[in-house]
C-alpha cells in the first residue's frame, strides 16, 4: 500500500445526490475498502480497523480496476467489487490468498438497454449482506447481490425514482429511500422481508422535497434535508423518530459558501437523541474539513482534517471518539481519532458571536476551532438560533414542519 495516492477528486454530490466516500466502512467499523491507485493503476484495498493498529492489504487482479468501480467490505473481510462490463453489473467477491488474490464471481444484474443505473447501498448491519439500487426511467429495484443463496436477487420494485439509502433498524430489514414522484421527493420505507412493502417515512409539508440522509438506532435521531422551511433551497434539519416535536432546522447548519454534508452519528445515546454528536463534512473554496454538531447546540465545532482525510468517511464511538480514516506516504493506512468538545452547559447570559469562516490551515490538528461558546438550543424551538457566520434571517414562507409523530411515518418504523 506504500504507492496508494488518495482517490481523485470529485464534486461534493454524485448524480444521485449522495456525497462520495474516499472509503467504505462495515456498519460496525471493523473493516474498510476503497479504491486505490499506484501511479496510473486502480486496485481494491481493504483496511483492517478492529485490531491495535490498522493495516491495509492490497487485493490488485490481473488488470487494474476502472477508475468508477465500486468496493465495499464485508463482515468477513472479504471486499465486494462492482464492476461494469459492456451493459452487465458484474459482482464478485475478493480476497486475499497467500502472495495474490482470489476472486469468488457472484453473477451479474443486466440493465435493458443500459436505461437503468446501479450503485451499492450503503453496508447492511451486520455485514452478511450486500444490496444494490438499480434506478431506472420510471421504477427503481433493490437488488440483493451478496449473501443470498442464488445469483443476485431483485427483492423490491418501486414506482418512482429512487436515490439516496439509510437503514432504520440492526437486522438490515427496513431501508429507507427517497423516493421522487410527481416531482416531489419524499422518504419511504421499504420492508425487505414482506416482499419489498413500501411505506411512506417522511412528509414535512405537501410540496416540499424531503430526503432522510441519516438515522440512529439507539436514540431514533434522524438528519434530514429538506426545503420546507425555505421553498427552492435545502436545508439540513433534525427530528427524533416517533416525536411530538417537530423537525428543526438550526441555523448554524449553513456555513456560508460551503456545503454541509452529515456522515456519522454518535450511537449509544439511547434516552438523550440531542446529545448525539454528528460529524459532517464541510467541502469549501479552501478544501474540506470536519464540523461536529450536537442537536442541543447551537453552534458548530470545525476541526481540521487530518492530512490525506478519505474525506467523508468516519465512525464514531460510543464514548464520543471520531474516528477519521487517513492515507499519506508516510501513513498509508492510519486512523485519527478526534475527541470533540463536551456538549455546552446552558449559558443564560447572552447570544453566542458569530464566528470567522472555517479556515482548515489555521486551526491545531484534531483541535476546535476558537469560537466563543455559545448557549444550548432549546429543544422545543422550531428553528435554532444562528451561530454561524452572520447572514439574513430567512423569511418564513412555509408550514411549521409536521412533527414525525402527526407525520406518515410507517407502522414498522414507530414501534
Amino acid at each position: 500500500m506504500t504507492a496508494c495516492a488518495i482517490e481523485p477528486s470529485a464534486g461534493p454530490e454524485d448524480e444521485d445526490g449522495v456525497t462520495p466516500a474516499g472509503c467504505t466502512l462495515t456498519a460496525d467499523g471493523a473493516y474498510g475498502a476503497r479504491l486505490a491507485s499506484a501511479g496510473d493503476s486502480w486496485f481494491p484495498e481493504r483496511w483492517t480497523l478492529d485490531g491495535p493498529e490498522p493495516y491495509a492489504v492490497p487485493l490488485p487482479r490481473n488488470q487494474p480496476e476502472e477508475p468508477g468501480t465500486e468496493v465495499q467490505p464485508m463482515g468477513d473481510g472479504r471486499v465486494l467489487i462492482h464492476r461494469v462490463v459492456a451493459g452487465r453489473h458484474a459482482f464478485s467477491l475478493l480476497y486475499p490468498t497467500g502472495p495474490g488474490t482470489g476472486e469468488l464471481p457472484l453473477g451479474a444484474v443486466e440493465c435493458p438497454d443500459g436505461t437503468a443505473r446501479l450503485r451499492l447501498l450503503p453496508p447492511a448491519p451486520g455485514g452478511e449482506r450486500a444490496y444494490a439500487l438499480a434506478v431506472g426511467p420510471r421504477t427503481t429495484s433493490v437488488w440483493l447481490v451478496a449473501g443470498g443463496a442464488f445469483r443476485p436477487e431483485r427483492l423490491a420494485e418501486l414506482p418512482g425514482r429512487c436515490s439516496g439509502g439509510v437503514w432504520l433498524d440492526r437486522t438490515g430489514r427496513l431501508l429507507a429511500l427517497d423516493r421522487e414522484t410527481g416531482g416531489r421527493t419524499k422518504a419511504v420505507v421499504v420492508d425487505l422481508e414482506c416482499g419489498g412493502e413500501v411505506s411512506p417515512l417522511l412528509q414535512i409539508a405537501a410540496e416540499s422535497d424531503d430526503r432522510l440522509l441519516l438515522a440512529d438506532q439507539d436514540s431514533g435521531l434522524l438528519i434530514v434535508r429538506s426545503d420546507a422551511p425555505s421553498p427552492g433551497q435545502d436545508r439540513l434539519g433534525w427530528g427524533v423518530l416517533g416525536s411530538t416535536l417537530p423537525v428543526r432546522f438550526p441555523e448554524c447548519l449553513r456555513v456560508r459558501d460551503c456545503s454541509v454534508t452529515p456522515f456519522a452519528i454518535q450511537p449509544g445515546q439511547v434516552l438523550t437523541p440531542e446529545s448525539c454528536a454528528v460529524a459532517l463534512r464541510v467541502d469549501g473554496p479552501r478544501g474540506s474539513w470536519v464540523g461536529v454538531w450536537r442537536p442541543a447546540e447551537r453552534r458548530v465545532h470545525h476541526l481540521r482534517a487530518p492530512d490525506g482525510w478519505l474525506a467523508g468517511t468516519g465512525l464514531w464511538t460510543p464514548e464520543g471518539v471520531l474516528r477519521l480514516p487517513y492515507a499519506t506516504e508516510a501513513v498509508p493506512c492510519g486512523v485519527a481519532r478526534v475527541s470533540p468538545p463536551p456538549a455546552a452547559e446552558p449559558e443564560p447570559a447572552a447570544a453566542s458571536a458569530p464566528h470567522p469562516e472555517p479556515h482548515a490551515e489555521s486551526y491545531p490538528e484534531a483541535e476546535p476551532a476558537s469560537e466563543p461558546a455559545a448557549p444550548v438550543a432549546d429543544p422545543a424551538a422550531p428553528v435554532a438560533e444562528h451561530s454561524g457566520p452572520p447572514t439574513k434571517p430567512p423569511t418564513p414562507s412555509a408550514p411549521r414542519p409536521v412533527p414525525l409523530q402527526e407525520a406518515p411515518l410507517g407502522r414498522l418504523v414507530t414501534n
